[in-house]
C-alpha cells in the first residue's frame, strides 16, 4: 500500500501505512531544489513502482528511479523535455553538432545528441538551457560556434558566449574530444553563470567565485545576503543529459554584451558567415523605425543604419559568399544590399536591388526567405501562398551601384496550397545538381522540392514536388522556421560529408522542434 502525491511546495512525496499505528507516514521525499518553478502538478506511479513520473508548472516532465539495493534511495533519470509554448527560431551551428531553438515560453534551449557508450542509437536530448529570460524569445542567430545573440520582446540584443563547463560537458554527452571543441583561449572562459535575484542578465561565474564559505555562526546567517546567496551555479560533471533542475540553474550562458539601438520589439537578427556583422530589426509601423541595424561582432559598436522598408522587417538573411545582404518585409516588397569594399570603420552596404508597388510579385506579408548556396540566387516565401526564386546576383556582370533591372523572378510562382511561414534551401544539392527547397505553411505542414532554373524551354518544368510529410510528422500549427544543417551527414553519426543524408530542423507554434533526416538520393 502506497500513496503518491504530488504538491505545489515543489516535493513529490511516497506514503506509507505504518506497521504498528495503521498512520500514513512520509517514506519518501524528491523533488527540485531551487531553481524558478513553481512545484508539481501531478504524479504517476510505473506499472511496476519502480519508478515515478511528475510533471512540473513549467511543462517539464520529471523522473526518479528506485535504487536497486536501497530500496528508500530514487535517483533523477533522463527524460525527454522542450518548450511548453510556441518555438519561435531554432538555428544549427556551423559545424552541425548541436541546435538552439528559442521560444514565447521565454527560454533558449540547446539540444544535442547523446552518445552512449555500447549502444548504436543516437537520441536527442536538452543538454543546456543557455537562457531563462522575462520576455518572449523572438529569434536568435549563432555567431560563431559558441556564442550566439538573441532578441526577445524587449528592444536589447543581448550576445551570450558558451562557459568553460558547458564545453566540457558538451563533449562529455555527445563523444566529441575537448581539444576538437577549444580552439581558442579556454582557460579564460567563465565556468558557468548565475542570474541576481532580480536581474534579467545571466552574470559570469569564475572558478574563484566559487570558494567554500566558511561555516557562519548564527549571526551572520541572519544577514538577508547570507540566506540567499547570489550564486545559485554548481558546476557539475556530466555524462548524461541533466535533469530539469540542473537545466535551470546550472546551464546558463553568461551574457557578455547587450546591443541598445532599435525603438520597439526585436524581430529577426542574422550573422554573417565569416562572424564579423550582425543585422537586426525590430517591430515597426513607420519607415524610421523599420530600419535594419548593423553591428560588428568585435567592437559591439553600431556600424550602419539601412532604412528602406515602411514596417517591420521579418526576416534578414546574408548571402553565403557574404556580398549580400537580403531583407523581407511586412510590407510585401524585399530590400537587397551590396558589400561596398571594406572601410576603416568595417564593411558598409548600400540599397542594390529592391520591389515597389509597381515590381511586387507577393500581395501580402513576405514572411521568410533564404539563400542558394552559390549565392546567385535567393527564396521568398509570402502569406499568399506564393513561393518565388529571384535572381541572378551575379556580381560579375553588373555595373558597380545599380543592379536593379538584373534581379528579377528565376522561377514560375510556386502556389504551396497555404500561407507560407518559413522556407529554407539545403547547401547541398541533389545528386543532379537541382537545389533542394523546404517550405514550411501555416497549416503546419512542410513540403520539399527540387528546383532547377530551366532553359528556354517552356516544357521543362523548374519545381518539382518531391515530399509532402504527413500529419504525424509536420508540425499541428504554424511552422516558424526551417534550418538545414551546413554539411551533409547527420550529427551524432560518423556519416561523411558526401553521406547521402541531409538533416532539416523545423519549429513551430505548436511548441515542437523537429529534426528529419532527408536521403538527397531519393529526393
Amino acid at each position: 500500500m502506497r500513496i503518491l502525491s504530488a504538491s505545489m511546495d515543489k516535493t513529490v512525496i511516497i506514503w506509507e501505512p505504518d506497521k504498528e499505528s495503521g498512520v500514513w507516514l512520509e517514506q519518501v521525499r524528491v523533488g527540485e531544489v531551487g531553481g524558478n518553478t513553481l512545484g508539481f502538478f501531478d504524479c504517476q506511479f510505473s506499472p511496476d513502482g519502480s519508478m515515478i513520473i511528475a510533471h512540473a508548472f513549467h511543462g517539464a516532465l520529471h523522473l526518479w528511479k528506485q535504487a536497486t539495493v536501497n530500496k528508500k534511495e530514487w535517483t533523477p533519470e533522463v527524460v525527454i523535455s522542450g518548450h511548453f509554448n510556441s518555438v519561435e527560431d531554432v538555428k544549427w551551428d556551423p559545424e552541425g553538432e548541436f541546435i538552439i531553438s528559442v521560444g514565447s515560453d521565454q527560454t533558449t534551449r540547446l539540444f544535442a545528441p547523446w552518445k552512449r557508450k555500447q549502444e548504436t542509437e543516437v537520441t536527442w536530448h536538452e543538454i543546456a538551457r543557455p537562457q531563462v529570460h522575462g520576455y518572449d524569445m523572438r529569434c536568435l542567430a549563432m555567431i560563431g560556434r559558441f556564442q550566439f545573440v538573441s532578441g526577445a520582446d524587449e528592444k536589447v540584443l543581448r550576445v551570450f558566449r558558451a562557459p568553460k563547463n558547458f564545453i566540457e560537458n558538451f563533449s562529455n554527452i555527445t563523444g566529441i574530444p575537448v581539444e576538437k571543441l577549444c580552439s581558442h583561449q579556454s582557460s579564460d572562459l567563465p565556468e558557468g553563470a548565475t542570474v541576481p535575484a532580480l536581474g534579467l542578465s545571466n552574470k559570469a561565474v569564475f572558478e574563484g567565485d566559487m570558494a567554500v564559505q566558511p561555516a557562519e555562526d548564527e549571526e551572520t546567517f541572519n544577514t538577508i545576503s547570507n540566506q540567499y546567496p547570489e550564486i545559485y551555479f554548481q558546476p557539475m560533471i556530466l555524462t548524461e543529459p541533466p535533469p530539469e533542475d540542473h537545466l535551470l540553474q546550472n546551464t546558463l550562458w553568461p551574457e557578455v554584451q547587450k546591443l541598445y539601438g532599435h525603438g520597439y520589439e526585436i524581430f529577426c537578427v542574422a550573422c554573417n558567415n565569416s562572424n564579423t556583422v550582425i543585422a537586426s530589426a525590430c517591430k515597426a509601423s513607420k519607415k524610421e523605425h523599420a530600419a535594419i541595424i548593423l553591428w560588428s561582432t568585435t567592437s559591439w559598436k553600431k556600424l550602419q543604419s539601412l532604412p528602406f522598408h515602411n514596417l517591420t522587417v521579418t526576416q534578414l538573411a546574408f548571402s553565403p559568399n557574404d556580398k549580400f545582404l537580403l531583407a523581407v518585409s511586412r510590407d510585401r516588397n524585399w530590400s537587397l544590399w551590396r558589400k561596398q569594399d571594406s572601410s576603416e570603420s568595417g564593411p558598409v552596404f548600400s540599397c542594390c536591388a529592391y520591389t515597389d508597388k509597381n515590381t511586387a510579385v507577393h500581395s501580402r506579408i513576405i514572411w521568410s526567405c533564404d539563400w542558394t548556396p552559390d549565392s546567385k540566387y535567393f527564396i521568398t516565401g509570402s502569406r499568399d501562398k506564393k513561393v518565388i526564386i529571384w535572381g541572378q546576383c551575379d556580381l560579375s556582370v553588373t555595373t558597380e551601384g545599380n543592379m536593379l533591372d538584373s534581379i528579377k523572378p528565376c522561377s514560375t510562382v510556386l502556389d504551396a496550397g497555404d500561407s507560407v511561414t518559413a522556407v529554407g534551401i539545403s547547401h547541398v544539392l541533389t545528386p543532379h545538381g537541382r537545389y533542394i527547397v523546404a517550405v514550411g505553411l501555416e497549416n503546419g505542414k512542410i513540403i520539399l522540392y527540387t528546383w532547377k532554373q530551366s532553359g528556354q524551354e517552356p516544357a521543362l518544368a523548374d519545381w518539382t514536388t518531391c515530399v509532402e510529410m504527413d500529419n504525424s510528422q509536420s508540425h499541428a500549427l504554424a511552422v516558424k522556421r526551417l534550418c538545414w544543417r551546413h554539411h551533409a551527414g547527420r550529427a551524432g553519426h560518423n556519416d561523411l560529408n558526401s553521406s547521402e543524408w541531409l538533416q532539416l530542423a523545423s519549429c513551430g507554434a505548436d511548441h515542437c522542434v523537429k529534426i528529419f533526416n532527408v536521403n538527397r538520393f531519393a529526393l
